[in-house]
């Protein structure tokens, strides 16, 4: 039998199964090296992180040395977009050209499927809406709940996800009825858990993998312990994904909420057995009073929580009202005590009122050493949060068990053939992605994941960026921050959209500069522009990526004016577009008390902040977006700075070496001769893939 060295390099070979069964297939030597270095690693039962630059295809070069290895497979991915390409596209044809008999499964979270008992609370008016378009909605589902075998949500992408329509068909660990539900059985969840559990292949995606690790321990899946290798891709998201799911948090409204079911239940199903407005009333009332103590904080405002009482308010009443409010949650749960038994939903509300009565319990004590608190405060709720600095010690104790603690190995090629040997440890650990760090051993990513002991390895982008992407930082220019900054953002992305007839996304670093930098430019384009303005929040992420391309295909042209999520998973290959432009350099916020306790915690130790936090988060931010402009060996665009520091700061070196090695526009003639170049119709405007791909 050959080894799993030798398999993967015939794979990859030019004239190998891949390129016999794919006629786009061309052998890369970046592709083929980390795909070795894959195989090396399952071989020995090593964790393995690989920073792969875009076009690298590491897709295939995971996964055909994983399904060759014959080991149980869990891929995870940051997003559904590419957690769906995989199971539908990718997978399919690599376990066909392989010629592999593989059982394929695709497992999302409980809110991605609908809950048949839900419908039926809907249908029998036991939770009815008002709204017509809801009720629209809502029978809409019916009719494709009659047909469907999954209950997959996404079946019906007429239902965006931000739809009224789905918390009133899908369920919620706190509002699933659990084993007393009479659907329990063929509940879409269940059915999706147990055809995971017996597929030699399942797609997941990084928030159900942590979220499962209760579920896990509670017996219901045993999805990681089963399997022989774990590829996590888009591991640059794995820190902050992991950390909001080993933190806690409590907010006005989900006290409310729970509130309100309760009240609906026990008016419903236990009449008379207690006074539920009064004590509903009585804990809504203690909430009220807990908001007051926060006083006149405009809402936004996050409040530092580093012993028992929020910073700046009042000590004896905020513990006189949390004591006040915990009394009233204990009232109401006693008569579900007693009840309970009866009926499931009954049973679940008890359960639930216990959890958040012991979360608030936990917040009435002071915080962690390892961790921050914080108030949020909106106009008339509150949250309380807390969250562990990273999540090295969640990775380190409840998935990656024990692993060598030293500095990290860089790879070394595989000497000889590697066959594979199963590790009775547990699983093989396959972290990867196109940005993990901006240093040699990839410590922006391995720091704060708990995996300075594992070998790494960068596989540089094949793309010549020199030939097809220039970098321009204008100058002179508004300071970043200044009052004039985001109109002078504007001008330029409106004066060098006109020129190459639209193709221009504009990326900022907050909300504030979003609406300014879009208001801005529909103003000065009117009713009547040449030019369409498209501005994040109109409408779903897809549905405005959607419109961007139309736009151009149809030779309008259009400007994108986008923040957040948009700096990564965004793929618009070909001319569909040319320009990303970024309005400053993206240093997290100082005020955020996660950067603020992560700030102090390298102080502590006798490290600097800026230069071991701040800059590599800026590095790693400013590549994702910069990410956007070249998307393929054909593609040509320019990237605009609108930040003077990148160019006059003595960090700027740094953060321009985590740029891809653009070629540099050394002024405004420059950037008008590049735009002049991108306007020639070189070729026709690509239709571009609106799913977050990369490619095989």
């Amino acid at each position: 039998m050959p080894s799993l060295t030798a398999a993967v390099q015939a794979a990859f070979a030019p004239q190998g199964l891949l390129s016999r069964a794919e006629a786009q297939f061309r052998p890369r030597e970046g592709q083929t090296r980390m795909a070795l270095a894959v195989a090396q690693a399952i071989g020995q039962g090593r964790t393995l992180v690989v920073e792969a630059g875009t076009g690298v295809g590491k897709t295939y070069a995971y996964l055909v040395p994983a399904l060759l290895s014959g080991q149980r497979l869990l891929v995870s991915t940051a997003t559904r977009a590419l957690q769906d390409q995989l199971f539908a596209r990718d997978l399919p044809r690599l376990v066909a050209a392989l010629g592999l008999p593989l059982r394929m499964a695709r497992l999302k979270g409980r809110s991605a499927y609908l809950c048949t008992e839900r419908l039926e609370r809907v249908r029998q008016g036991r939770t009815a809406p008002q709204d017509p378009q809801v009720l629209r909605g809502v029978a809409l589902v019916e009719h494709w709940a009659r047909t469907t075998r999954t209950g997959d949500m996404s079946e019906l992408p007429v239902l965006d996800e931000r739809s009224p329509v789905l918390p009133l068909v899908t369920s919620t660990r706190d509002n699933c009825l659990g084993s007393g539900c009479p659907h329990w059985q063929a509940c879409h969840v269940n059915v999706a858990r147990r055809q995971a559990l017996e597929a030699d292949v399942v797609v997941i995606n990084h928030h159900l993998m942590f979220a499962d690790l209760d579920v896990r321990e509670s017996g219901v899946a045993q999805l990681l312990p089963s399997v022989g290798v774990v590829v996590v891709d888009e591991a640059h998201q794995l820190n902050d994904t992991g950390v909001q799911f080993a933190g806690q948090s409590l907010s006005g409204q989900q006290l409310t909420g729970y509130v309100r079911d309760v009240l609906r239940a026990g008016q419903a199903q236990a009449r008379g057995m207690a006074d539920w407005l009064v004590l509903s009333a009585a804990v809504e009332h203690a909430l009220r009073e807990l908001r007051l103590q926060a006083g006149p904080v405009p809402a936004g405002a996050r409040l530092p929580w580093q012993g028992v009482t929020p910073q700046g308010l009042d000590a004896p009443r905020w513990r006189a009202a949390m004591v006040a409010l915990g009394r009233s949650l204990r009232a109401l749960i006693a008569p579900l005590a007693q009840l309970q038994v009866s009926d499931p939903e009954l049973r679940r509300l008890f359960e639930r009122g216990s959890e958040l009565l012991q979360r608030l319990a936990g917040f009435a004590a002071a915080a962690a050493d390892d961790s921050v608190r914080w108030l949020e405060l909106g106009s008339q709720h509150l949250r309380m949060l807390e969250s562990p600095l990273t999540i090295a010690q969640t990775m380190r104790t409840r998935l990656l068990g024990a692993m060598p603690q030293e500095s990290p190995d860089l790879v070394q090629e595989p000497q000889g053939e590697v066959a594979v040997v199963p590790s009775s440890a547990g699983p093989t650990w396959i972290f990867t992605s196109a940005t993990l760090g901006d240093d040699e051993r990839l410590s922006w990513f391995t720091e704060p994941c708990g995996l300075r002991g594992a070998q790494v390895l960068r596989v540089d982008s094949p793309f010549d960026y020199a030939r097809q992407a220039a970098l321009y930082v204008p100058q002179p220019f508004a300071a970043a921050g200044s009052a004039s900054h985001s109109a002078e953002v504007a001008r330029l992305a409106l004066d060098a959209a006109q020129r190459i007839g639209g193709r221009t996304l504009v990326l900022t670093t907050t909300l504030r500069a979003l609406h300014a930098i879009g208001d801005v430019l529909r103003q000065s384009l009117g009713l009547f522009g040449e030019l369409d303005v498209l501005v994040q929040g109109q409408g779903p992420k897809l549905a405005l990526i959607e419109r961007f391309v139309a736009a151009g295909q149809k030779g309008r042209g259009c400007i994108l004016v986008a923040s957040a999520t948009f700096w990564e998973g965004v793929d618009l290959p070909g001319d569909a577009l040319q320009l990303v432009v970024i309005d400053k350099l993206p240093f997290p916020p100082p005020d955020d008390p996660l950067v603020e306790a992560r700030s102090r915690s390298l102080e502590a130790v006798g490290r600097q902040a800026f230069a071991d936090y701040m800059l590599p988060e800026a590095a790693m931010a400013l590549k994702q977006g910069a990410g956007r402009l070249i998307r393929r060996e054909t593609d040509r665009g320019v990237l605009v700075v609108c930040d003077s520091r990148l160019a006059t700061m003595g960090y700027g070196r740094r953060l321009r070496a985590a740029l891809p090695p653009m070629r540099d526009l050394s002024g405004e003639a420059a950037f008008m001769e590049a735009l002049q170049a991108l306007a020639q119709p070189a070729r026709e405007v690509t239709t571009a893939s609106t799913t977050m791909t990369s490619s095989p």
